[in-house]
C-alpha cells in the first residue's frame, strides 16, 4: 500500500494480496483520523460481504472466491473505543457481469484498488444500540 495526503484528502493504491478493510485501518490509525468517508474501485479474488437481519440481529455473511471488479465501495471512519471504526458496503461484478455485495466484512486484492478517503475536521464516535444491535453513530 501507497498513499499520499493532500490537504483534507487521502489518496491510496492498495496493492496485489493486500486485505482492503486492514490497509484501510492502516491509514486511518496512521493519519489520526476521527471522521471521513471513503470510496474505491479496484479489483479482488476475495471478498466477505453480509446483510445484518433487524429481526434476528444477526448478520449472515456470504463468501466469495472468484476474480471480481469493484463496482462500488463506499463508507464512513468514525472511532470506537479510541480505535478506527470503519464502516463500509460494497458491490462487486464477476466475469458475466452478475452483482453482489452489501457490508464489507473482508475482500483481497487481486490486481489494484483506488482508494479516496475525505477527512472531515472534528470527530464522531460509535455507540452500541440495543435497539437495533448496532454500533450508530455517535455525536
Amino acid at each position: 500500500m501507497e498513499y499520499r495526503v493532500f490537504n483534507n484528502n487521502i489518496i491510496a493504491r492498495i496493492d496485489k494480496g493486500e486485505e482492503i478493510l486492514n490497509a484501510l485501518a492502516e491509514i486511518a490509525e496512521r493519519e489520526g483520523i476521527r471522521a471521513g468517508c471513503l470510496s474505491a474501485i479496484g479489483a479482488v479474488d476475495y471478498l466477505k460481504a453480509g446483510l445484518f437481519d433487524p429481526k434476528q440481529k444477526k448478520y449472515f455473511v456470504n463468501v466469495f472466491e472468484k476474480d471480481m471488479e469493484i463496482v462500488s465501495l463506499v463508507g464512513n471512519i468514525s472511532r470506537m473505543d479510541g480505535r478506527p471504526y470503519l464502516h463500509a458496503h460494497i458491490s462487486a461484478a464477476d466475469v458475466n457481469g452478475a452483482v453482489v455485495g452489501g457490508h464489507l466484512n473482508e475482500a483481497r486484492v487481486s490486481l489494484t484498488c483506488e482508494l479516496v478517503i475525505t477527512v472531515f475536521e472534528g470527530g464522531t464516535g460509535r455507540k452500541f444500540d440495543a435497539e437495533t444491535g448496532l454500533n450508530l453513530l455517535d455525536f
